[in-house]
């Protein structure tokens, strides 16, 4: 059972990146209290650049609590805390390779349909020290899901991701990561033919995947 293990909010930080300062809400760490999932965003969360982040289809970012010790071997000298990657909602027992895109959830009072994988930016690197992680971050296909809020609600620590209903021939998160960034013709033809014709997999990654086809 996928249980959420923190309740991430940032407060908006600036950063200096290439000469120039930027304010990012990535740098989000756990509440001791439960976070409103709201139709485009969460509630007193802060969205600073709202052409990339929230909105109907990246309401709310969740990822797997799993993917954890994997990063830390990678960057042990860090001051690791839930929320590192951005996320809302640090998740048990998520994995990427078994959860399909449309699908929809209980999450606590809300209910949730899985939209889209993270595409990393910048951003990341400078919470990571270090831009090399851009890569490996596609490279791992540890990407976490953003959410579309079907019904606003409460979450906290301790509630369960239920599954109300599966989209059984949806295709997977990592099989989207898949044709994003690691798309072979030979290889991923009918993965894409089925990602274009699929009602729920969201506009903005179709117009992508179209120059594939």
């Amino acid at each position: 059972m996928m249980k959420v293990i923190s309740t991430n909010i940032a407060e908006p930080k600036t950063i200096l990146f290439k000469g120039k300062e930027v304010q990012t809400g990535i740098y989000k760490y756990p509440v001791n209290q439960p976070i409103f999932l709201d139709k485009e965003d969460v509630k007193d969360d802060h969205v600073i650049d709202r052409r990339y982040h929230g909105g109907v289809d990246k309401a709310c970012y969740l990822y797997a609590l799993d993917h954890y010790e994997y990063w830390k071997e990678k960057y042990p000298d860090l001051d690791w805390n839930y929320g590192m990657f951005g996320e809302n909602l640090t998740v048990s027992e998520f994995d990427e390779h078994q959860i399909k895109i449309g699908s929809i959830y209980t999450l606590g009072t809300a209910t949730v349909q899985i939209s889209r994988p993270r595409q990393p930016c910048y951003k990341l690197g400078v919470r990571f020290e270090d831009q090399g992680i851009i890569k490996s971050f596609i490279d791992s296909l540890f990407s976490g899901v953003y959410v579309r809020i079907l019904k606003p609600g409460e979450v906290r620590a301790g509630d369960m991701l239920v599954v109300t209903e599966e989209h059984k021939s949806g295709i997977t998160i990592a099989e989207l990561n898949t044709l994003m960034f690691h798309y072979n013709r030979e290889e991923h033809q009918e993965l894409l033919d089925r990602a274009l014709e699929d009602a729920l997999v969201s506009e903005s990654d179709k117009k992508y995947f179209k120059k594939w086809a």
